[in-house]
C-alpha cells in the first residue's frame, strides 16, 4: 500500500485496493480473516504483484543480468555456478530485507537451466522450450479422471469435456518443441477413449456387434469379443483400432494436439 501510495493520488482507489486486501476468505462456507497475501486468481493479484515486485525488475537490470519474471515466479541467468551461488544469495537477501518479503527456499535453487521448471516449461540450452514432464503427467491425471471407465455417460460427453481442456493445453504450450508429445498423447488420449467405448457394449455380443458395425469381419469381431483379455488389453487390439481409427474419431470432433502442432509449424 506504500508503494501504490507513491503513485497514486486517488485516495477513494487506494481505500479500494485496501478493502481487496482485506476481504475475508470464504472455505466450506465459512469466511476467515485474510492475514497475509492476495485474493488467488483475480485478475489484480498478477497487477499488485508486479508493482511489489518492480523494485526486484530495477535490481535485476541494474545487476545487467538477463531474467525472466511472471508474477512472483522467475529465473535468472548467468554463466556459472558460482556465479549463480552468488547471484542467489545477494538477491534473495534483497527481497528479504529491502522488500520484507519471504523467499520460498525449497523451490529456489542453482542448476542448469535445462534441469529447472518455469511456468510448465523448461528452456533447453539452445534455446528452445520443451514441456516439463511434470506438466504431462498433471494432464494425464486430468485426463484419467474425465475417461474413467465407470461414468455412466455417453462417448459423446467424454469427447465434450475433453476439447477444452485438450484446446487450453495446447494453447499454451504450442510454441514448445514438442511434436513427439503431443503425438504420444494423441495416442494414449485415443486409447483411452476406444477402452471406454468397448466397455461400454458391456456383453460378448454387444462388442461383436459394435466391431461388425464397424467394418471389421465378422470372424475378426468374434475374435476380440470372445478373448479373456481385459478392456485395456483389448483397446490396442487391431480389430478395435480399424472400428475406431484416426478418421473415426475425427467424425466424433475430437481435438488433435499433434494435427493442429503441425499445422502451426508447417
Amino acid at each position: 500500500m506504500y508503494q501504490l501510495s507513491r503513485k497514486i493520488a486517488d485516495k477513494t482507489l487506494l481505500r479500494l485496493i485496501r478493502k481487496y486486501l482485506r476481504s475475508g476468505i470464504l472455505s466450506s462456507g465459512l469466511v476467515s480473516q485474510r492475514l497475509k497475501g492476495t485474493p488467488q486468481g483475480s485478475p489484480l493479484s498478477p497487477l499488485l504483484s508486479n508493482i511489489v515486485l518492480d523494485e526486484l525488475d530495477k535490481e535485476l537490470e541494474n545487476r545487467g543480468h538477463c531474467f525472466v519474471r511472471y508474477a512472483d515466479d522467475f529465473s535468472i541467468y548467468v554463466r556459472s555456478q558460482k556465479a549463480g551461488e552468488r547471484v542467489k544469495t545477494t538477491i534473495s537477501s534483497f527481497i528479504t530485507n529491502k522488500l520484507k518479503l519471504k523467499v520460498n527456499e525449497q523451490k529456489s535453487k542453482v542448476c542448469e537451466s535445462d534441469k529447472t521448471v518455469l511456468l510448465g516449461h523448461t528452456i533447453l540450452k539452445d534455446g528452445n522450450l520443451i514441456i516439463a514432464k511434470e506438466n504431462v503427467s498433471r494432464f494425464k491425471a486430468q485426463v484419467i479422471k474425465i475417461t474413467k471407465r465407470n461414468r455412466g455417460v455417453s462417448l459423446e460427453q467424454i469427447i465434450s469435456e475433453l476439447n477444452p481442456k485438450l484446446r487450453g493445453w495446447f494453447e499454451y504450450f504450442k510454441h514448445t518443441q514438442s511434436k513427439g508429445v503431443f503425438r504420444n498423447l494423441d495416442a494414449w488420449i485415443r486409447r483411452k477413449l476406444r477402452c471406454f467405448r468397448i466397455k461400454q457394449t458391456k456383453r460378448t455380443i454387444g462388442l461383436q456387434r459394435f466391431l461388425k458395425k464397424q467394418g471389421v469381419e465378422n470372424w475378426q469381431a468374434w475374435i476380440i469379443a470372445l478373448s479373456g483379455k481385459g478392456w485395456w488389453r483389448k483397446s490396442a487390439s487391431p480389430q478395435v483400432h480399424q472400428a475406431m481409427n484416426n478418421s473415426w474419431f475425427d467424425e466424433q470432433k475430437l481435438f488433435n494436439l499433434s494435427l493442429n502442432y503441425k499445422r502451426l509449424n508447417y
